[in-house]
């Protein structure tokens, strides 16, 4: 829409020169759930990483890292869908694509020259080199206008410029040569694009190559109440509305604040101009160089010059925010924003301590400095995405950054440790270098993500990340969803800015790749070079890339089944084949399934017996089937392969190795490593859920646990049985599998108890590995119905309302929030609802909302539904896990599927364009359906809603169908066993 001109002389110019007018329209085209796992993960810290001197287990020890790190991020699915087009655009992409777009750089631009605008990809003729930005900013209206100066270099001859705008009004273009004769070019025409979000300005005569030449343009927009783009958002301080507003423009959105060559391989300098009401502040990437202040009550501040960087990375903020600061030892300007009661409070400063030690970690590290001079941290109420690693000013919602040690769980404390770490290695693998074109975004999302685990093991080694956390909440967890027939290869080819989201995938390797590629872009094979290079330096004759291109350009995985042989020779069969959960895609779809997928897998192998295992040995598994000759055997001997999971892959046995496992683990378990243990679990689980073995057999294995004393196997087995809890929750025979768990927990949660209250407020518990045992067993106990554990609860939420001190330990609040809601009366419902609202403590609000969702009343949760999306009482982004939660109570499921329907039409315009809330939103709602009668629901309602979100739709229905088909091939001989088992 036109805006009203309400600015007076508030409007900026660089340039009055031959601007021609143009009265264009705008073209605007208008936490887990408290039974859930808690979400950790976790290395030792090593400061180098070198290649082994052994060529098979060096080889294999790269690739098994490569290969574990790359696959994680397709748990990200909720970013990362299907390809939803075809593309006509795209011709070539080699490795001249740094300038071109990924386009031939032979010369085949002349293709695109007819009518560039038509491409899904920005025409390889233009090479931006700087943009000088000028942005005054109207809080009172949420409006503002621009002046962009962009300096550009012709590459290829052609009469067409072609930039990146969604959502502006242009008010005036003008295009001028900077070369020998300098002046104004005489535009022909100059129209808007949407349906490729650009605008064309076509000229008279021709750019001519290795000249540069200068568009400016003006231009105004709204700041939207959105979560894209410039975007605004508010919170309450003492009593009062406040209003900030805030930019995301990854991955396509810096469209929305200016015109620009959005696209990660156009990188640029930047010089940003802010301009607004003094009464607010302003931030940027760079620190402000200076700042004018003028009669009328505003103030320009002028931010430095940016190093080269991707339009996605520029950030800028209006806030009323106050900071705290630290500096490290090289000299950086650490600085953490955030609402002043929060900032007075001291909620910022545990994120700014681990900043700055890990700013001076991770130069050790890479043996790379930073590069900018300062680094923000701004935490707002609301945002897209956990966080968002802008360089030199990361965004993070408030949640994932302020904490109270006093009443945050250390789930909590780890969880945002860990976005953190993953945030601040952004700044050299993303910010530094950067991916050429979206497909290969995984090579920054993976190092970032395998970071998490390094950093966060460096800031807390006893916690134990890299070597264990990371095998149950990473890899255990992609696997879930990579298993999927709608699963895709980590690297896979974008056409469209809206498929885009789907990508977000990673991987990352060394030093050296950060030096190469410093303040450019990287692809795929660049990396794959770097660590064959490595290898050859070792003396090691290895093509890297022959052997990860069938990991990251094949879609999912491989189950490998070992299997001893009659013979008197040791040996075993190894087979290799996809694992997939829905065996029927492989004869509905032969020409996706049936094409021979095949990975070189490195298998570890080991055989044991009662009292000992054997020294592992490596197996280089290239073929559909091999056999191979292992050590001594006997009929007691069992087999164990993948150890410690270090690969990729799932492991299947014949029966008879899995009953000499099981055994194994009833009579002596710690022969078996801890994260074999896990492993197992996970492995049987999924294994049966796909159909590859019985029933049982996963009953079976966890009737250990009663003498399990670690952490990771219990934590790998409430992931199995909260999936399994909801196929079975609405069944007849639900009490047969709920008694079959209490069994399994009962001994184990008597012994551990509960914590006691705190004493001095810390959560930073020395003894944390119990502390997150104890509060597994007690969610397991509390979540199946254990008597003992409900009492407890009931007993601590009554403590609470009659003395209105909250003695409950933080680390299992959300436990007995929860229980205390489900069993209680609706007084306790009102009572945690009161609390949410005068909690000024983001992780206890959290909780709090959670624990709403628990109630067992279906008025109360269709009351908190209503309230959830029609008022300002829940923040935006939490509107969403409402819905999902209520979607997890099984008394709330059928009203939240029927609510989330029904609102379709206001949550998608809500969040239809932030694709990973959208995707969050619509694989939460429909995971917990698995009834026919839901099954058919779920399709006609995609029909009817025209399926906007096709990718995730396409998933979801692909999980309903597997929910409906575990009900009719396996539910039957699954509740026989339970029936007939002692332990039942």
């Amino acid at each position: 829409m036109p805006f009203e001109n309400k600015r007076g002389n508030k409007g900026l110019s660089f340039t009055q020169m031959g601007i021609e007018d143009n009265n264009m329209r705008n073209g605007r085209g208008l936490s887990d759930q408290w039974a859930d796992s808690v979400v950790v993960r976790p290395r030792t810290t090593e400061r180098s990483i070198t290649v082994h001197k052994r060529l098979v287990l060096g080889f294999a020890i790269s690739i098994l890292t490569l290969i574990i790190v790359t696959v994680i991020a397709v748990l990200l699915s909720i970013r990362f869908e299907e390809c939803a087009g075809e593309s006509s655009s795209r011709a070539g992409n080699g490795s001249n694509a740094k300038f071109n777009g990924s386009r031939d750089g032979n010369g085949n631009h002349k293709d695109e020259e007819t009518q560039p605008w038509r491409h899904h990809r920005l025409p390889a003729s233009l090479r931006p080199r700087h943009y000088d930005l000028r942005l005054a900013v109207y809080m009172d209206n949420f409006t503002f206008s621009g002046e962009v100066n962009i300096e550009f270099e012709c590459v290829y001859t052609t009469k067409f410029i072609v930039l990146h705008m969604d959502g502006l009004e242009l008010e005036k273009v003008a295009v001028y040569s900077d070369n020998k004769k300098p002046g104004v070019m005489r535009i022909h025409r100059q129209f808007h694009y949407p349906a490729n979000q650009v605008y064309v300005i076509a000229l008279h005569r021709e750019l001519k190559p290795m000249r540069t030449y200068k568009v400016n343009i003006t231009f105004e927009a709204q700041i939207e109440n959105e979560l894209l783009g410039f975007f605004r958002s508010s919170y309450m301080l003492h009593g009062e509305r406040r209003y900030m507003a805030v930019t995301q423009f990854s991955p396509t959105h810096a469209r929305k604040a200016f015109p620009c060559f959005d696209e990660p391989v156009y990188k640029a300098t930047f010089r940003v101009i802010l301009r607004h009401d003094a009464s607010y502040l302003s931030l940027s990437n760079m620190p402000v160089e200076a700042s004018i202040s003028d009669d009328d009550g505003w103030v320009t501040n002028h931010f430095a010059r940016t190093p080269r960087m991707s339009t996605y990375y520029l950030a800028w903020a209006v806030c009323n925010f106050t900071y705290r600061e630290t500096i490290t030892d090289s000299g950086v300007v650490v600085r953490l924003y955030a609402r002043p009661n929060a900032v007075q409070s001291g909620a910022g400063d545990y994120a700014l301590h681990i900043t700055k030690r890990l700013l001076q970690f991770y130069e050790d590290y890479f043996k790379v400095k930073y590069s900018l001079p300062k680094l923000d941290l701004l935490a707002v109420p609301k945002h897209p995405y956990a966080a968002m690693e802008n360089w030199g000013l990361s965004v993070f919602v408030e949640q994932k950054i302020l904490l109270d040690p006093e009443v945050s769980s250390f789930s909590y404390q780890m969880e945002l440790t860990m976005v953190v770490v993953h945030e601040i290695c952004h700044q050299w693998f993303g910010d530094l270098v950067t991916p050429v074109w979206w497909e290969d975004v995984w090579l920054k999302e993976g190092f970032a993500h395998f970071f998490e685990y390094v950093g966060t093991d460096f800031l807390f080694p006893k916690w134990n990340m890299e070597k264990q956390r990371f095998l149950t909440d990473v890899l255990h967890e992609v696997m879930l969803l990579d298993g999927l027939a709608s699963s895709h290869p980590i690297s896979q080819e974008v056409y469209e800015a809206v498929d885009i989201d789907r990508v977000f995938d990673w991987i990352a390797y060394k030093k050296d790749y950060l030096m190469t590629h410093m303040y450019s872009n990287a692809a795929r094979d660049d990396l794959w070079n770097k660590l064959t290079e490595a290898m050859q330096n070792e003396g090691k004759d290895i093509n890297i890339k022959e052997v990860m291109d069938h990991w990251t350009l094949q879609m999912g995985y491989p189950v490998v089944t070992i299997s001893k042989n009659d013979s008197l020779d040791h040996s075993v069969t190894v087979t290799q084949e996809h694992f997939i959960y829905d065996q029927d895609a492989k004869i509905r779809d032969p020409d996706l399934f049936n094409k021979s997928f095949q990975w070189q897998i490195p298998l570890t192998l080991a055989t044991g017996n009662s009292t000992h295992r054997s020294p592992e040995a490596i197996i280089w598994l290239s073929n559909k089937t091999e056999t191979h000759k292992v050590g001594r055997m006997d009929e007691d001997t069992w087999l164990l392969g993948n150890i410690n999971q270090t690969g990729y892959f799932r492991v299947n046995y014949d029966l008879h190795n899995w009953r000499l496992l099981i055994e194994q683990l009833m009579t002596n378990p710690e022969i078996i490593s801890v994260g074999n243990r896990a492993g197992l679990i996970d492995d049987v689980f999924n294994l049966a859920r796909a159909g590859y073995l019985p029933q049982n057999v996963p009953l079976q294995i966890i009737c250990y646990l009663p003498q399990e004393r670690e952490f990771l196997p219990w934590h790998a087995a409430s992931r199995s049985l909260y999936q399994l809890d909801k196929l079975l929750d609405r069944t007849e025979d639900y009490n047969l599998f709920s008694d079959f768990v209490l069994k399994q927990v009962a001994s184990k949660y008597h012994k551990m108890g509960w914590p006691s209250a705190l004493t001095d407020g810390s959560i930073l518990q020395t003894s944390y590995q119990i502390e997150e045992l104890q509060r597994e067993v007690i969610m397991l106990a509390c979540s199946f119905g254990n008597k003992q554990c409900h009492r407890q609860a009931v007993s601590l939420i009554s403590d609470w309302i009659s003395s209105n001190k909250n003695r409950i330990p933080p680390n299992v609040r959300d436990i007995v929030y929860c229980t205390g809601v489900s069993l209680m009366d609706e007084d306790v419902w009102e009572f945690i609802w009161m609390k949410f609202h005068s909690s000024t403590a983001i992780s206890e609000k959290k909780v709090l909302l959670e624990a709403l969702t628990c109630s067992d009343n279906g008025f109360l949760l269709n009351r908190l539904l209503n309230l959830s999306l029609s008022s300002d009482l829940v923040p935006d982004q939490d509107v969403i896990d409402v819905i999902i939660h209520v979607g997890r109570n099984p008394h709330g499921r059928q009203l939240a599927w029927r609510y989330f329907r029904e609102k379709w039409d206001v949550l998608n315009s809500r969040y239809g364009e932030a694709l990973f809330m959208n995707s969050k939103l619509i694989s939460g709602v429909t995971e917990f359906l698995n009834t026919e009668t839901e099954l058919n629901e779920l399709k006609e309602f995609i029909q009817i809603s025209g399926g906007g979100a096709g990718p995730a739709f396409a998933r979801a229905v692909e999980i309903v169908e597997a929910n409906v088909r575990w009900h009719s091939l396996h539910e039957r001989q699954f509740f026989q066993w339970l029936r007939k088992s002692p332990n039942g």
